[in-house]
């Protein structure tokens, strides 16, 4: 057990963001006894946690990559005994859980948090943050994978600025991209206060002025990128409709407009028909499969951010599925071409 984990207990005290609205939006599918319920990003525990003492009938099934969290979630939960169980698994997997503990069916509902826990934050040896200087790693799964610094040290010039560009919507990703590829001809980078300063030398003094943090666009990018996590939730959302049942709701919080706009692009498609325009009838199998329970995205109110600043940037989406569907070819195709995630070559 890492030293960092009597703060990390400490944080899964606070509130989860929004906590009382996804209940809310669950509660139609999970009030009856025997209902199962996903949460695909388990973390600290607290949106399970206020699920299983709402809804005392319920089973929550809780998915995380990181062991970690795991573990603490499952101190956390303990009390609730065989009500909870913990899979140490990425949520693309979520099919292969809903098989193993729903019915044939599918599972009553399923939850999304996206985004890094404030836990992971907060432990320094992680290196998540700009604001402790550590060892520059960013995976939410320390024993698989490239780390931050790997890929600093291996990617080309255009990939580093691709990544900062598209992920962290950074205007100076070329900048910083050269600054990177010069340092790594005599030092490459590899803690998080060398990125944090390089990416300050990088930026014009302007722009430094305002915006918070320089370095805030780059991590984000870089924790997008080592792992996978929009490659992971575009291939993941077709299989979390497929898993839950007819009835069945299913919650979705991003933080950020590159999940938001994945999150909305999946349901998008499942709530209009797919019957060809200019058609004199609806053909059979083509009628919409969701049915929305938000009108757009919820926002947090000015009290939950004054309470929880984290909830600032939160969107939440819900659907019902109203149609059973199968995603076979989303669900059993091998990861695309397109995959978010950087595939350069260990050297």
């Amino acid at each position: 057990m890492v030293e960092s984990w009597p703060a990390a207990r400490a944080q899964a005290l606070h509130q989860p963001v929004m906590l009382a609205q996804c209940l809310d939006l669950l509660a139609p599918a999970l009030s009856h006894p025997g209902a199962v319920l996903i949460d695909c990003t388990l973390g600290m525990g607290g949106h399970s946690e206020g699920a299983l003492e709402r809804f005392t009938g319920l089973t929550v099934i809780g998915i995380d990559r990181d062991s970690e969290a795991i573990a603490l979630a499952s101190e956390r939960l303990e009390r609730f005994g065989s009500r909870f169980h913990a899979v140490h698994a990425t949520y693309d997997e979520v099919l292969d859980v809903a098989h193993q503990y729903g019915s044939s069916a599918g599972v009553d509902a399923v939850l999304m948090d996206l985004g890094v826990s404030s836990y992971q934050l907060d432990m320094r040896e992680r290196g998540f943050s700009y604001a402790h200087n550590a060892p520059l790693d960013m995976r939410m799964d320390p024993s698989v994978g490239f780390s931050a610094a790997e890929l600093l040290r291996t990617a080309s010039h255009g990939e580093i600025a691709r990544i900062l560009r598209v992920y962290g919507e950074e205007r100076f990703a070329s900048s910083i991209a050269s600054h990177i590829v010069n340092r790594r001809e005599t030092q490459p980078v590899s803690t998080t206060g060398e990125l944090a300063e390089l990416v300050k030398e990088a930026i014009p003094a302007p722009a430094r002025r305002k915006g918070g943090n320089p370095a805030k666009r780059t991590f984000q990018a870089l924790r997008i990128a080592v792992n996978d996590e929009l490659g992971i939730l575009e291939r993941t959302l077709p299989r979390v409709i497929t898993s839950v049942r007819v009835g069945g709701h299913i919650v979705v919080e991003a933080y950020h407009s590159l999940e938001d706009r994945l999150v909305k692009e999946a349901f998008a498609a499942g709530l209009h028909s797919s019957t060809p325009a200019g058609l004199p009838m609806e053909l059979a199998g083509h009628e919409p499969y969701l049915e929305a329970l938000t009108k757009g995205a919820l926002k947090a109110s000015p009290e939950e951010i004054a309470h929880n600043p984290r909830a600032a940037s939160v969107r939440i989406r819900a659907v019902r599925k109203i149609r059973a569907e199968l995603f076979e070819a989303e669900c059993t195709a091998a990861h695309s071409e397109h995959s978010y995630q950087f595939k350069g070559e260990r050297k």
